[in-house]
């Protein structure tokens, strides 16, 4: 069996800091081992396993409430309702896309009337920001 490892080498293996560890313990998505008296806490090796899908889960977009729906639904074996989860949170990315590719636009227009205008009192973006 593998030495367990102390939050140290465990943030280290996970590739987060010490203090990742310890706010996914308040958050109540990773078990904070009893600490002996006199010694250090130990965390199983598995711990580095929850703490990268934690922080997979995050990369994807899912909010730590979500990933602790994950986490429980993983537990439960709910592949469908895992799926249901991961959809919606692609709906969401798919608008939240193209919410950014129409604010895109309107600013490459924005800097195109700056680019190209006389270069008066009145500027093309700070109008547009202004206007009731």
């Amino acid at each position: 069996m593998a030495a367990e490892l102390t939050i140290g080498k465990l943030a280290d293996a996970a590739g987060v800091n010490v203090e990742t560890i310890r706010y996914y313990q308040r958050r109540g998505l990773l078990d904070e081992p009893k600490k002996p008296l006199g010694s250090h806490r130990h965390y199983a090796p598995e711990q580095t396993k929850r703490v990268r899908f934690i922080k997979r889960a995050q990369a994807l977009g899912f909010t730590l409430d979500e990933v602790g729906a994950l986490l429980t639904l993983d537990a439960a074996y709910c592949c469908t309702e895992t799926r249901a989860l991961a959809d919606r949170k692609r709906t969401l990315i798919e608008r939240k896309m193209a919410d950014l590719a129409a604010m895109h636009k309107v600013l490459c227009e924005l800097v195109r009337q700056c680019d190209t205008g006389d270069g008066g009192a009145s500027c093309p973006i700070i109008d547009v920001l202004t206007k009731d």
